[in-house]
């Protein structure tokens, strides 16, 4: 949004205005959700994990009180922006449209910090059930915080890039305003393949940080069961955790070892030297990290595609076989992204706080719990639903409010 309207303040085209305010209108939307979802959070953490807040809240509360701060700019930003247009300077008008950016991006790597501590815990002493010796500051700059801040940022950058470019080059390929979305297209792509060919740098950097922290979960990830040196990376495969073996697998010798240790000759600790109690699912664990690894390499390869029409083949940009690969790949990243989040939840079990709390004795002994968990899983079903209609009217508008004369469009 803040670079169409950047172009639109230095080219003065009125198709890059249009791009800005019709965007402006999607994050209207989706901001007006997360409200709502967010709130509906801290009821969820209230009711069901009321043990696991009593004793977290002291130590990782900071990060969720700055999100909130970040959140009400976000939201001032956005008002100003919304109701800005004519009513101030130009540049101060787009200068609100950059600090809704940031400030979102912000609110994300805040709520990541605080998940990043149930996986690497910092911050407190624990002695005989316990917590003392509090630092907030230590618990929101622990040790995992930027790994998954980074991977996660790079990752909402992937999935609403492909998502925003493959809906243009679905209109595209209708032949529905055409110079509309072919810009919108090309900005949205271009956010989209940058942070896909730099998610797998973040990915490596990842995996390095897991393989110290929680052996376990890499483990699981990779359907690792023996300790061994030279370890092989697995790709796809069917787990046998009753046999110890993943059948139907491709095998990478040493590249494992590599991945988390960087060298092909490191040990690689296996699920045989965890103990039954601490281990994670290994089938959910494993499946989700193929299929996130899986997505993140087809993403990445339709980025190379891209960047080889944008900077060498650009003749391919109006070829119908590349916009119908972002039409296909639409969803993928928001797939992708439910994926990692399942490696990271589910490989961390049975922890709350890995190491620390067991989520079996952090959850809710109120009797009718399954009732609650239902309400709030029909809160979010309704909150995606009604957001679905909500965006699929408003791509539908699109094409009738922005709209340019032939003649404009000729000039283009």
């Amino acid at each position: 949004m803040a670079v169409s309207h950047y172009l639109w303040l230095q080219t003065h085209h009125i198709v890059y205005q249009n791009i800005t305010r019709a965007w402006s209108k999607g994050v209207a939307i989706f901001f007006a959700v997360g409200a709502v979802s967010g709130t509906v959070l801290s009821f969820e953490l209230g009711l069901l994990w009321p043990t696991f807040m009593k004793h977290a809240g002291p130590i990782f509360g900071m990060p969720f009180s700055l999100e909130g701060t970040a959140f009400f700019i976000e939201a001032i930003a956005l008002g100003f922006f919304l109701y800005g247009w004519g009513r101030f300077n130009p540049w101060f008008h787009w200068i609100t449209g950059v600090i809704v950016g940031i400030s979102g991006l912000l609110s994300g790597i805040l709520v990541v910090s605080a998940n990043a501590w149930m996986n690497s815990p910092a911050g407190f002493d624990y002695v005989n059930g316990q917590y003392l010796n509090i630092d907030p500051i230590k618990a929101m700059f622990n040790a995992a915080w930027f790994s998954q801040a980074l991977h996660m940022c790079l990752a909402a950058f992937a999935a609403t890039g492909f998502a925003v470019a493959g809906v243009h080059a679905l209109m595209i390929l209708r032949k529905k305003n055409v110079l509309f979305h072919r810009q919108s297209f090309q900005i949205a792509a271009i956010f989209g393949c940058v942070a896909a060919l730099l998610q797998p740098l973040s990915g490596d950097f990842s995996a390095k940080d897991v393989a110290k922290r929680q052996p376990a979960k890499l483990a699981a990830m990779e359907s690792h069961f023996k300790t061994e040196k030279r370890a092989s990376l697995i790709v796809g495969g069917i787990p046998d955790p009753e046999n110890q073996k993943v059948d139907y697998a491709v095998k990478i010798p040493g590249l494992l070892s590599f991945m988390a240790h960087g060298d092909v000759d490191a040990e690689v600790k296996g699920l045989d030297q965890i103990p039954l109690q601490d281990q994670p699912p290994i089938g959910i664990t494993h499946y989700a990290f193929q299929i996130m690894v899986g997505l993140g390499m087809v993403m990445m390869l339709i980025a190379l595609l891209f960047g080889t029409a944008l900077f060498i083949k650009k003749d391919w940009l109006k070829r119908n076989w590349l916009l119908k690969l972002f039409a296909w790949a639409t969803p993928i990243g928001f797939i992708a992204v439910e994926a990692g989040w399942t490696v990271t939840e589910v490989g961390r079990q049975p922890w709350i706080i890995h190491g620390v709390m067991r989520t079996a004795d952090a959850v809710t002994p109120m009797p009718g719990i399954a009732y609650s968990f239902y309400l709030f899983t029909g809160v979010y079903v309704s909150l995606a639903l009604v957001t679905l209609f909500m965006l699929y009217r408003q791509i539908k508008m699109v094409d009738t409010l922005y709209d340019l004369p032939t003649g404009i469009k000729e000039a283009h």
